[in-house]
């Protein structure tokens, strides 16, 4: 799971996913709506009789927050949160087993934010040697909020599928350097130059109603552009 806002519960029974198969989470910064939702679904989890250790990655504060919280609303867990502190100012690799690897991707935001690179492996067989290898099949980048950083593009460079936030229009183009966000235009930008296979622009703010504005500004930049439409599937 990337971030972990308010309603993930409710989001998470009505498209049909287990919880049983939730193993890692992955915070991109510890604004409210990215995160607010984790001890109640911690709580849940617990309720439900998880067993198997649950992965947060996260900024090391997120911990020193939730803690004191969990210490005190969910005493006798029957399952252990295991955190693990990562630098949203570095790019490095913060998780990987067969089948992805998972790579930080630093961002520029009011808070120390980061997205994700997925690296998503394919287990090979050599049929003379038998030995095991694994080459990257897709690979899936999620780009927070940001505003334009055009540093990102080498990192992301060919990605089959990136999201990147647009949460606002080039009217409010004035406002990315206030609140360290970008414009749909500038999400198009970044594809271009990454040569990415698709981009799906997500995070609108609530000054507009029509989302189709979003893609209007975007698709003459990098035509690949589809909207994000909450509880909607996308394949990679």
């Amino acid at each position: 799971m990337i971030d972990c806002g308010e309603g993930i519960q409710l989001t998470m029974r009505q498209m049909g996913i287990k919880t049983a198969r939730l193993y890692s989470i992955f915070i991109s910064h510890l604004h409210g709506d990215h995160c607010f939702g984790l001890l109640g679904l911690i709580s849940t989890l617990d309720m439900m009789g998880r067993t198997q250790p649950l992965h947060i990655y996260a900024h090391a504060d997120l911990e020193k927050l939730l803690r004191p919280m969990m210490d005190y609303h969910l005493q006798d867990m029957k399952y252990e949160v295991i955190f693990h502190a990562i630098n949203p100012r570095k790019k490095e690799v913060i998780f990987s087993d067969r089948t992805v690897t998972v790579e930080t991707i630093p961002l520029k935001h009011k808070v120390p934010c980061c997205g994700f690179l997925f690296y998503e492996h394919h287990r090979r067989k050599d049929a003379v040697t038998g030995e095991i290898s694994y080459e990257t099949r897709k690979r899936y980048a999620y780009c927070s909020d940001t505003m334009y950083k055009e540093s990102i593009v080498d990192q992301i460079a060919g990605v089959d599928v990136l999201f990147h936030e647009a949460t606002f229009t080039d009217q409010w183009e004035s406002r990315c350097a206030l609140t360290m966000h970008s414009t749909a235009r500038q999400a198009a930008t970044i594809a271009a130059k990454a040569n990415a296979g698709q981009l799906i622009i997500g995070h609108y703010s609530s000054r507009e109603d029509n989302h189709e504005v979003f893609l209007d500004e975007a698709t003459p930049v990098f035509a690949n552009t589809i909207l994000a439409v909450e509880r909607q599937t996308y394949e990679i």
